[in-house]
């Protein structure tokens, strides 16, 4: 499944390649680690995990899946991050489109996360997304039934 995450954030940065990463397999390899056995990803998307124009060596691999949203950064040295978002936590969502990049910012009830120097024509598709995989689990399942 790493190749398939991996696969993924090679084929997001192929359609989007303004869109500024590095990194890609090892970062994939964190997210991997930690899907569970009943997960299925939705989407994968690559990007930078900070409001930072200039700090362009915290790439970071985001899949969505159908329970929430992880997040994986291989540190250069040693060590790895990884965050999780699932729905209950998840608070709103807000898009920017710069001069030459755009940026997503997910705010949770722990913490504001920013994913920037995106390629400007994916923010419609993350935004999306994300929000579609947010909704509500008991709005999920009401609309199933």
């Amino acid at each position: 499944m790493t190749s398939s995450i991996y696969e993924r954030a090679k084929e997001f940065k192929k359609r989007y390649p303004r869109t500024i990463a590095w990194r890609l397999k090892k970062n994939a390899a964190i997210v991997q680690k930690y899907l569970r056995q009943d997960e299925k990803v939705l989407y994968v998307f690559v990007g930078q995990k900070n409001n930072n124009p200039f700090d362009i060596i915290s790439t970071a691999v985001v899949a969505i899946t159908d329970q929430r949203i992880a997040i994986g950064r291989k540190r250069v040295l040693f060590g790895y991050f990884f965050d999780s978002v699932t729905p209950d936590l998840f608070n709103d969502l807000k898009v920017l489109s710069g001069i030459l990049w755009g940026k997503v910012y997910i705010d949770t009830a722990k913490e504001f996360i920013t994913m920037s120097n995106l390629d400007k024509k994916a923010l419609p598709e993350l935004e999306e997304m994300i929000t579609t995989s947010m909704k509500n689990p008991e709005k999920k399942k009401q609309q199933k039934e």
